[in-house]
This record gives C-alpha cells, structure tokens and sequence, in this order.
C-alpha cells in the first residue's frame, strides 16, 4: 500500500471515530442547506452540550478535492420566546401599586395589564437562597443555599455551593442556543470566592451567563458600586457625576440588547434582571426622593389601611381578608415625638423613592425590547421582591445599615437627624424602621427572613407573554413558588429538563410548570402545586393542600439574632396553623382547636425537609457570619504585600476583628519634590499604605503630608485616630501600627500604639471596635484606596502612595471570645473548618 494511501484511510478512520459520537438524526433537526454556513439545528435537549455532530463532507488530501461540511448551529425550537426575568429586592406583597401599594410602579402595571398577576406566589423569605431557587427551578436547600452565602456552613443544605449536578436556566438555555445575561445582583457565589482568583465556575459567566455586568454580594452602594463586568472590576462612577448604578444597569442591558439585536436579530434571548433596589442601602436619586416629600407624614398604621383598602379594590386579595394585627413590639404612630414621625417619614420617603426609580428603570429595558419589535414573542415574568420587605434596620432605622449589622440596634433619633437632608445620598447607606417594613407586607404578619408566614415569603408576580396569553389583566390565585419558574420557562421555549450536563447526572427540577394558567379556561383550575416547605433560620412551615402549619418566630428579626433563642431547635418552637382556603392573610390561628390536622401537618415538615437537605436546623444568625468556611487565608495569621495591590474582597484579606494584630509597613521615602513612579505633593509625600473598608466602617494606615497616620472608622459612629507629630524624612522607614486587643468577647476595645523607626509617635485606648462585619462590599487595598476613604476630611480615592511600598506585613493574633460566645458559634462552626 502506497504512503499517500495510508494517509488518506488514516484520516478518513479518525473522521469515522468522531462521527460514531454523534446522535441519531432523527434526534436532531437541521434547517437550511446542511453543512452550510447558515444551517441551523434543534437538539433535544437531554444531554448538554450534545454530542458532535456526524461530518458530512469529503476530506481527501488536497482541499480542492474535498467538501467542507459546517457544523449546524445550535438553535432553540421554532418560535420559541425571549425571556425576561425580572426580579426586585426586598419588597413586600404591599410595596407596589400594582398589588395595593402606595408607590406607582407602573412598569409592572404594564406587564400585569398586557398579561396576569399572580396573588399567591412565594419565596424562600431570604436574598441568596430565594435568587438560587429561581435560577436553579429547585428547593433552597436542594441547591447548598439553605441560608445566605456570607453564613454559609459546613453541611449540604448550607454550603453556598450550587454543585454541577444542578443546572441553572442559564445553562439550559445557553447550550441550547439562547444569548443569555445576567444584568444586577447575584449572590449566588459563596462568599469566599469573589476574589479575583475565581475559581469562576459559581460566577455568572459559569453557571451559564454570556454575560454578567453586577455585584456578586447580597447588595452594593450605588454611588460607588463593587462592581464586575464578567469578572473585571469596574469603576464607572469615577469621572462622570451624579451617577448612580439603577440607571447605569439599565443603561448596560439596553446596550446589549441593542447589540443582540444588531448581531443576530433572529436569536432569542435570555436576560435575567435584577437590580439592587430596594434592598438597603436607599440610594434613589433626589429627582425621585423629592417627588415622595410628604407622602407619609400619614404613618405606618394608616398606611397599612390605605394598602389593604387598595387590595381589597384591585382584587389581589380576597374580599373576605382580614388584616393582621399590629405587633405590640412596635410602637402605632400616633405614639411617636415629632421628631420621630419626621425622621421616620423622611426614611419612607426615601425607600419609596428607591421603589419608584427602580421600577422606572425597569420600564426602559421592558420598552427596549418593544423599540426592537420583540414584546409580543417575550415572556416577562416580573416578580417584586425575593422576599417580604427587610427588617434589618432596625426599630429606629439607621442612615448606616452597618451600624445595625454590627449589632447597634438602637442609633438614637438625634444622632440620624443630622443625616436628614443627605438621606439617600452618598453621604448616607441607609435603611428604614422595622414598622414601616410590617406596613409594606400588608395584609401579612412578619416579614424577610422569617420564613413561617407570608409577611417574608409572599411576593407580588406578573408575567405577560402577548402572543400566548390572552386573558390581559387576569388574576390568578394558584399557589405557586419561585421554583417553579424554570419549569415555567422550558414549558414556554420547548425545552426539556436536561437528565446530563457536562457529564453530570442532574438532579431532578423540583418545581412545576405554571404555564397551564395561562389559559383563561384555566384561570381557577387547582394549583398544580400541593405541597411546600419553607424554612429560614429555623423558622419554618409546611402548606399542603389549602393548609400551613408554621412555627411562631420566638424573637423578632429587626433584633438580628442578639437575643437568646431555643436551643431546642427542634421541639422548641410553638406552633400556628391555618386554612388559608378561607383565611388568606393568616389571621386566625386554628392551632388548638385542630391539634391532630397540625400533626399531620408536622409529620409532612419533617418528611419534606428530610427530603430537601433542610437538616440540621440552625436558629443562629450572627455567629453564622463569623463561622470559618473554606479560604484562600483560613489557618494564616502572617500576610505580606509589596507594591500596590486593589480589590482583595474580605474573603481574601486578614480580618482584625476581634483579635490584637500588628501592621509593619517598610518604607522608602523619596527626596523634596520626588517621588517614586508617579506625579506626588511637593510638599511631602503622602498617599495610602493599607486600607480595608471605606466610609462607613474600617481602618486606614497613611501618610498625610509625610506624617504617619492610622485612623480606625466605627461604624461611622466615631473615628479614632493616631497621628505622627513629623513628616517622615527621604530614606527607609518602618512604620508600626500594634494593637492590643481588650478581650474576650465580640467587639471590645484595646490599645493601639503607632510607631517609626521603633519610636512611638501616639499611643491611644478605644472603648470598642467592630464586632462583625467591616464592610461587606468594600474591599482590602494596598498602596492605594478604591471606593470610598476611611476618613474624607483627610484625603480622597484613590491617594496613592508616593513613595515605594517595600513590605507590608500584617501578623494577627489569635480571636479572642468568651466561652459563652464560643458556644454559641460552636454549631455555627462544626463541618465548616476546611
């Protein structure tokens, strides 16, 4: 046999080889001429990504005596929709006008008037485990997210980590051959990998996501956002003036939109929306906040009246409701000093003002899509809130959320007046008072975080898709849950649940379809949902069949867990139970006149939650945030930097809290009217040495006009502050911040000592420091401060370091706690030392 021969069967075997793979062809449909550039193909869908296709030209040892044969491109069913899916932050079933609620949202309207409103969907009554649900189509605690990643725990049901074998829709869609994107919040990456290391497979762009253009925390300021396009930090605020995220994300999905459109005007997309409004921090513009002035001086009380009064008219609740009682743990507004009702109302307003600008927001993209001539073949499913309106500010508010993340439940009214005209500004990360939150989940009981009732898991839905549902305006009172979502959308594309993808068996989709009401024939069929668990912090309930049983919250939210709860978990907790057939608010508690039907229902919790990885349950909340979980610097206690390094997340970067730590910076200071690399002050060279935090909470190591500075951020509270009395000389320097932390116990003060050359320069003892939580969304910054600064009077960002950064070292000690609060994290920590 000749060589060119042997050649040729030698490439025409490896060509047979490939094709073995490829599916039958009856499983896939190709359009267009085949082998051609344009041909395109349906797959169907079971294994992702399908297997390569059979080539079908001619390979000979020259070109010009073969024939090329183009893969089909991969494309979804005939008609398939695009898909918008919309959600918001932290909003209540009474927040919006579209469901009763005092605050217009008329881009909701929109979508509720073109198609229906969905007045018995649910969530999880939490941020992460809600948003995991509805992009997996699977129970919270099935995907790891049976709580926030920032709390994240050892176990299966609480891990943070979503695991391959649960397919997001993005991935579903993407592989078969929608343009998807992720535009906002996402909070589905544990928290221990944001860093720029990745790995990345938990990160927008890996679970499915062309494109990612967001925050990945539980929430981010909107004047200086931590910002990532895929997996790039951006800074779009610096040079352009009077930004503010709400519009620039609407700005960026518009853009690509435009871009899809431009591109491949034929290919359906997937854009999954969700802005940060109105999850604290309230930052609206002032355009929005002053078109709210006055619009609460009412109060919460008579507010509620006006939403449930709107409700019963509008029809998303029964007409024969009953409004819940008012707390006694909350004061009427009748009872309030002048003061109070005008901080208070001014916190509404604001809030409001979020709602509002957000919902606006969402208007230009939902007209963007009709501008491109696509409303009518869109599904929009658009959902207010992924859980009941937040709790976390407290009875009183706060104009610095981290001052109630920290424990500091109580800012005196005094104190936030001073921040009355900067409220909502970039002065202010603020949140509102707990009252208002009860009044904006009207007709409920409770609210976020507390899973047992519909005050945290009730949530307003509209979805309209003009081509397919007609009944335009319709209610529809099926009981359904974020879960079932997914289902929702492959129904409505044509696409099945994939049974392998990347060569992982899937779990199966927990959730049902609820396309079936789209009919109108349909609009009081039984809801194809029987059965839901839910369950948070250890509150929990189970409806079945027209009935939920749930557990009485033994401490409210807005107290962030700094009381003592149950230590019996299990056995521990009271119970409630309700008809909600007949009783849709909750109001009446049938718990001991029918003590047999609430077994039944306690029995179904514990064969669900058994089911669902809801085991252990686990009532803590702050320990939870300080438990150790798997990092980059779990086990070190030494860190060492040269040079200038930005953006470390907190996951990355040495913690201070509550431990004694020493911060050694070696130095090189120029000569007069030098500096190292880049254009300094004449007068000194000044600039950042190590930062971590920024405005409203952290601590600082500088130079300011060639003297030695540490300045440590309470909160926003107080700064406490250590200052050399000269300016460092040109040569090398060590310049030594130590601090002797006062302990046990969380958030105790100590002594901290500055020094130069092994000189002290200032010595001073502070009462407290920060107990918890530095600062979620800023970052860990050497030779240079990103976002916001520590202490504006002094500098503003970025204050580089003039001089050279030889060495930075950071040693800590160990943490220091009582017993008392090693117990109480003892559980926090078990499983979760990796």
């Amino acid at each position: 046999m000749s060589t060119m021969r042997s050649i040729r069967l030698g490439l025409l075997a490896t060509v047979a080889v490939a094709a073995a793979s490829g599916l039958p062809a009856a499983a896939q449909q190709i359009t267009g001429t085949p082998g051609s550039p344009g041909a395109t193909t349906t797959i169907d869908g079971k294994y992702l990504p399908p297997p390569a296709p059979k080539f079908g030209g001619d390979i000979n040892l020259q070109a010009s005596q073969s024939k090329p044969y183009w893969p089909a491109r991969v494309v979804p069913p005939q008609g398939a929709p695009n898909v918008l899916l919309i959600m918001t932050d932290d909003q209540g079933y009474g927040v919006s006008g579209t469901f009763g609620g005092v605050i217009p949202t008329p881009a909701m309207d929109r979508i509720a008037q073109m198609g229906l409103r969905y007045t018995q969907c649910h969530s999880t009554a939490l941020c992460s485990p809600t948003r995991a649900a509805l992009i997996t189509g699977r129970n919270h605690h099935s995907v790891g997210f049976g709580i926030i990643s920032e709390q994240a725990t050892g176990y299966p049901g609480y891990d943070s980590i979503l695991g391959p074998e649960n397919a997001t829709i993005g991935t579903i869609l993407k592989q078969n051959g929608y343009a998807t994107s992720w535009f906002g919040k996402n909070h589905n990456t544990p928290s221990y990998q944001y860093g720029a290391t990745g790995p990345f497979d938990q990160w927008p762009i890996g679970m499915g996501f062309d494109y990612f253009y967001g925050f990945m925390g539980g929430e981010t300021d909107q004047w200086t956002p931590y910002l990532f396009r895929n997996t790039t930090q951006v800074f779009p605020w610096v040079g352009n003036p009077g930004y503010n995220l709400t519009t620039d994300m609407a700005d960026d999905a518009i853009a690509h939109l435009r871009q899809l459109n431009a591109a491949a005007p034929d290919q359906p997309f997937f854009v999954y929306y969700v802005p940060g409004g109105t999850h604290s921090p309230h930052q609206p513009t002032k355009e929005w906040i002053d078109k709210f002035k006055g619009k609460f001086d009412m109060g919460w009380n008579a507010l509620r009246e006006q939403i449930f009064a709107n409700q019963k008219r509008l029809g998303v609740i029964p007409a024969n409701t009953q409004l819940t009682a008012w707390p006694d743990d909350l004061q009427k507004w009748e009872t309030l000093t002048a003061d109070e009702k005008k901080l208070f109302a001014r916190q509404a307003e604001v809030f409001a003002a979020y709602v509002a600008y957000t919902d606006h927001e969402i208007g230009r993209v939902i007209q963007e899509v009709q501008d491109e001539g696509k409303l009518d073949n869109t599904l929009i499913i658009y959902i207010s809130g992924d859980n009941g309106t937040s709790a976390e500010g407290t009875t009183r508010g706060t104009p610095n959320q981290y001052t109630a993340y920290n424990g500091i439940l109580d800012l005196p009214i005094a104190e936030q007046l001073k921040a009355y005209d900067a409220w909502g500004s970039a002065a202010t990360y603020p949140h509102m008072a707990v009252a208002w939150s009860w009044a904006f989940d009207t007709p409920f009981k409770w609210m976020k975080q507390v899973a047992s009732h519909f005050g945290g898991t009730r949530q307003g839905m509209a979805i309209a898709w003009p081509n397919h549902i007609k009944d335009a305006g319709g209610i529809r009172t099926q009981f359904h849950h974020l879960i079932d979502i997914v289902p929702t959308i492959l129904e409505a594309t044509g696409i099945p649940a994939p049974l392998m993808v990347n060569g992982i068996a899937q779990k199966p989709i927990e959730g049902v379809s609820m396309a079936y009401t789209f009919d109108k024939a349909n609009a009081n069929a039984p809801s194809a949902r029987t059965t839901q668990y839910f369950e948070m912090f250890a509150n929990r309930a189970i409806y079945h069949d027209g009935w939920i049983a749930a557990t009485t919250p033994p401490a409210p939210p807005w107290l962030l867990g700094t009381v003592k709860l149950p230590e019996d978990v299990v056995n521990g907790y009271k119970w409630e139970l309700y008809n909600i057939a007949e009783d849709y608010s909750e109001s009446n508690d049938l718990a001991a006149k029918m003590p047999d039907k609430l077994r039944e229902l306690q029995e179904l919790f514990i064969v669900e939650a058994t089911k669902y990885n809801v085991f252990p349950l686990d009532n803590s909340v702050l320990p939870r945030i300080v438990a150790a979980r798997p990092s980059a610097t779990a086990g070190r206690n030494t860190f060492t930097y040269s040079g200038e390094l930005s953006g470390l997340p907190e996951s990355d970067a040495p913690s201070i809290l509550n431990r004694s730590y020493t911060i050694t910076a070696e130095l090189d200071i120029p000569g007069a009217g030098t500096t190292v690399g880049r254009a300094g002050p004449q007068d000194g060279n000044e600039g950042m040495i190590v930062t971590e935090g920024g405005r409203f909470g952290g601590y600082a190591l500088y130079l300011l006009r060639g003297k030695p500075v540490f300045v440590y951020n309470f909160v926003g509270l107080e700064h406490f502050r250590w200052e050399g009395k000269d300016a460092l000389t040109p040569g090398k320097h060590t310049v030594v911040f130590d601090f002797k932390y006062e302990g046990p116990g969380f958030g105790k003060g100590g002594t901290g000592v500055l020094k130069v050359d092994d000189k002290e320069v200032a010595t001073s003892k502070i009462p407290h420091t920060i107990p918890f939580i530095i600062a979620i969304e800023e970052t860990f910054d050497v030779g240079v401060d990103t976002r916001t600064g520590v202490e504006d009077k002094d500098y503003q960002v970025p204050f580089r370091f003039t001089g050279k950064l030889d060495k930075l070292t950071i040693k800590l000690g160990p943490v220091q706690l009582t017993s008392e609060d090693h117990q109480v994290i003892r559980h926090a920590r078990a499983g979760a030392n990796n």
